[in-house]
């Protein structure tokens, strides 16, 4: 346990033979529940899986009432990272668990670090904490310039999708979050391809949950990147405006009623006036009412942004260092069933 909370970790896996061995063996010792779900691999990951469970279990006094340290989740098919989150996040949630975590298959997540994204949630700052590795420029040094630069038009499109106008680096997997966030953020209707993390954000925000970012280094080692961009940039643009159009509808019309979506709406409204009046004319005649038309779209949709920005400025932020003390560790057994 750390400080009193029951911690788990979810590893997704997928074709990390090699790999997640030694993550699951490096996972820190305060950690009482470690899933680890492979997502129909094609090489020899379940078996390491199931060797290094074994092995890990046979040497670790299970702990916090729990029969095992290590339990091994396998999908007969490929789901998705995305998949491969939600199994294990609905696994801690059957288990009550208090703070679950994520850690790469992949060896990029450094357990050292896990504290400090652990540390907030369970001192009540935050329901959901991820790393950001645009928070410092040290911390960028090893990331590749394609990944900064889609990273940084990721940022902004989550930024307007979800709601947090705080948070970076939405592709960052080193994440924590709350049993309470579990329970109320729908994490059964979660997005199971790589857009997981953009999906999750809005869903946090809807709920009215608070995100906390916090510093991380890249860190690229020995994995290989399973992306197709070809299918990763349009399946997640869409996933984002999907998104961003729930987000108002459930929490700004439906929930409360607020300005901001009807200056969305108008902002919409008057693009699509605009290229309809282009297209009947063929492009002849009513050149300045067409572009009054515009800007008058671009300033609904400037005023939208702006009151966007500012309704739910306390629900996220950011710490530029993290500092955290080693906890103690008092077990506190408590009845789990376990299937």
């Amino acid at each position: 346990m750390y400080d009193g909370a029951t911690v788990a970790v979810v590893v997704p896996a997928y074709n990390e033979s090699g790999l997640v061995g030694s993550v699951i063996e490096t996972v820190p010792g305060y950690v009482d529940r470690v899933y680890v779900v492979e997502d129909g691999s094609t090489d020899d990951t379940w078996e390491e899986i199931r060797q290094t469970a074994r092995r890990v279990n046979a040497a670790t006094e299970p702990d916090a009432g729990f029969d095992r340290r290590v339990v091994p989740i396998r999908h007969e098919e490929n789901r998705g990272v995305g998949g491969a989150i939600k199994t294990g996040y609905l696994a801690a949630r059957d288990d009550r668990i208090d703070v679950t975590a994520v850690m790469g298959g992949d060896a990029q997540m450094r357990p050292e670090l896990l504290e400090g994204v652990i540390a907030p949630v369970v001192d009540g700052e935050a329901d959901y904490v991820k790393g950001n590795r645009l928070l410092d420029a040290d911390h960028r040094e090893g990331m590749p310039t394609f990944r900064y630069v889609g990273n940084r038009i990721l940022t902004w499109l989550t930024r307007i999708a979800s709601g947090y106008w705080t948070v970076g680096d939405p592709q960052n997997g080193y994440t924590a979050i709350s049993l309470d966030a579990l329970e109320r953020a729908g994490i059964e209707g979660m997005y199971e391809y790589y857009g997981y993390c953009n999906d999750l954000l809005v869903r946090l925000n809807v709920a009215g949950l608070r995100v906390l970012d916090v510093p991380r280094p890249a860190n690229y080692g020995e994995e290989e990147s399973h992306i197709d961009y070809r299918s990763y940039i349009p399946r997640v643009s869409v996933m984002l405006f999907r998104g961003f159009l729930r987000r108002l509808w459930r929490k700004h019309v439906v929930d409360d009623a607020h300005p901001m979506a009807a200056l969305y709406g108008a902002s919409a409204a008057s693009v699509c006036y605009a290229v309809a009046r282009t297209l009947r004319r063929g492009g002849d005649g009513g050149r300045s009412r067409l572009l009054a038309t515009l800007l008058a779209s671009g300033l609904f949709l400037v005023a939208a942004l702006l009151l966007d920005r500012t309704h739910d400025a306390t629900l996220d932020q950011r710490r530029e260092t993290v500092t955290r003390s080693t906890p103690t560790q008092s077990p506190a057994p408590r009845s789990v069933e376990q299937d």
